[in-house]
C-alpha cells in the first residue's frame, strides 16, 4: 500500500501526491477543491489516529476502521465514542478513492469529504462526537506545533490556521490513499505470477466468476464491489435492518480483503464466510439458486481468501487506536 512518513517540518509549496498505483488500477479522481499533496495525506494519516478529536479524548476514526481488519471493527454493529451503537457495520476502507459514492445505505454522499462529516457531527448517534466542538477542536489541535507545521505544510495558503474543513479535507486525502491491490489474487491475473493461486484457489475463481453462480454480477470489477443498490440485496429477498425491520437499499460492498472483515453483511448477520457462501446457497441469487459440493464449497472460499493484501493491513503498529469501549 501507500505509505507517507509523518514530516510536518516543511512550508514550502506542498509535493504534489504521486499515485504508486497497482497494475490494472487506473488513478483515482480527485476532487479540484482539495488536491493531493504527500503534506496533506502525512496530515491526515495522523489526523485518522488523532483520539483527541473524539468527545471522549479516546477515539479516532481508527477506533472503527482498524487497519489490521482491513479497516473494519471486528464489530456487527460499530459504536461511537460513547458507546452508543451506530445503525450499521463499519465498513471497509478498501479503495474508497473509487467510490462514486458512500456508507450503505445514502447513494446521495458522493465524496469522502461529505462522508467525513457523519462520524465527525452526528448526534443519533454520536460517533466522535465533534458536533458543537468544532472550533475547540481546531483550536486543540492549534496548540500543538507539529499540527501547526502540519496544517501549514499542507495548507501553504493557510500560514498554519488549523480550521475544521482543512481538518476534514486532509482526512479524506489520507483515506483516497488507502489502496489495496497486491493479494495473490491481483499476483496471479495482473503480475502473471501462475503459482500466486492455490489450484483450491483457482477454482474457486472459475466458480465465482461462472454463469452458475455469477457473483460477480454484483460484486464487480476490479474492486470486486457495486456502487448500485438495491432495495432487495443480491438474493431477492428484502434486505433487513438490525432491528428486524425492512431495510433501505444497501451498498454492495467490495470483497477485497473480506476474509479479515468478519462479522458480516451491514449487519454483521454472519461470522464466517462459510456462514456467507451457505446463505446464497439457500436464498440463491435472484432466481437463481445454486448448490455447492463440499470441495466446491472449499474452492470458493479459498479464492475469497485468495483476496487478502496482507501489505494494505501492515505499517500501522505505531499508531494503533485506542481500544474500543466495551470490547
Amino acid at each position: 500500500m501507500l505509505l507517507v512518513a509523518l514530516n510536518f517540518g516543511a512550508t514550502a509549496a506542498p509535493t504534489a501526491y504521486e499515485w504508486k498505483l497497482p497494475r490494472g488500477f487506473p488513478a483515482p479522481a480527485v476532487p479540484a477543491d482539495n488536491p493531493m499533496s504527500d503534506a496533506k495525506v502525512a496530515l491526515g494519516r495522523r489526523l485518522f489516529f488523532e483520539t483527541r478529536l473524539s468527545i471522549t479524548g479516546d477515539y479516532s476514526c481508527a477506533s472503527c476502521h482498524d487497519p489490521a481488519r482491513a479497516f473494519t471493527d471486528g464489530r456487527a454493529i460499530s459504536q461511537g465514542a460513547t458507546g452508543q451503537p451506530t445503525a450499521n457495520g463499519a465498513m471497509a476502507l478498501v479503495n474508497v478513492a473509487y467510490n462514486i459514492s458512500f456508507g450503505w445505505t445514502k447513494p446521495e454522499v458522493q465524496s469522502l469529504e461529505t462522508q467525513m462529516l457523519e462520524p465527525l457531527l452526528n448526534e443519533h448517534p454520536v460517533e466522535l462526537g465533534v458536533k458543537g466542538r468544532e472550533t475547540a477542536v481546531a483550536d486543540m489541535l492549534s496548540g500543538d506545533p507539529t499540527y501547526r507545521a502540519g496544517f501549514a505544510a499542507a495548507f501553504p495558503e493557510s500560514g498554519g490556521q488549523v480550521t475544521f474543513d482543512r481538518i476534514v479535507k486532509a482526512i479524506a486525502a489520507f483515506e483516497r490513499t488507502l489502496i489495496s491491490g497486491n493479494s495473490p489474487f491481483d499476483r496471479y491475473v495482473f503480475a502473471g505470477q501462475h503459482d500466486a493461486l492455490t489450484p483450491a484457489a483457482k477454482q474457486g475463481m472459475g466458480l465465482f466468476f461462472s454463469a452458475r453462480l455469477n457473483c460477480a454480477e454484483c460484486h464487480s470489477g476490479f474492486n470486486f464491489s457495486g456502487n448500485w443498490r438495491d432495495a432487495q440485496g443480491a438474493t431477492g429477498l428484502p434486505a433487513f435492518a438490525s432491528n428486524g425491520t425492512t431495510a433501505t437499499p444497501i451498498r454492495v460492498p467490495t470483497l477485497r480483503n473480506v476474509a479479515l472483515t468478519a462479522p458480516y453483511m451491514h449487519d454483521g448477520r454472519f461470522s464466517t464466510l462459510e456462514a456467507v457462501v451457505a446463505h446464497y446457497e439457500h436464498a440463491g441469487q435472484r432466481t437463481r439458486a445454486f448448490v455447492l459440493d463440499a470441495p466446491e464449497r472449499a474452492a470458493l472460499i479459498a479464492f475469497l481468501q485468495s483476496l487478502t493484501d496482507v501489505e494494505f493491513t501492515t505499517g500501522f503498529d505505531g499508531e494503533r487506536t485506542h481500544p474500543v469501549p466495551g470490547r
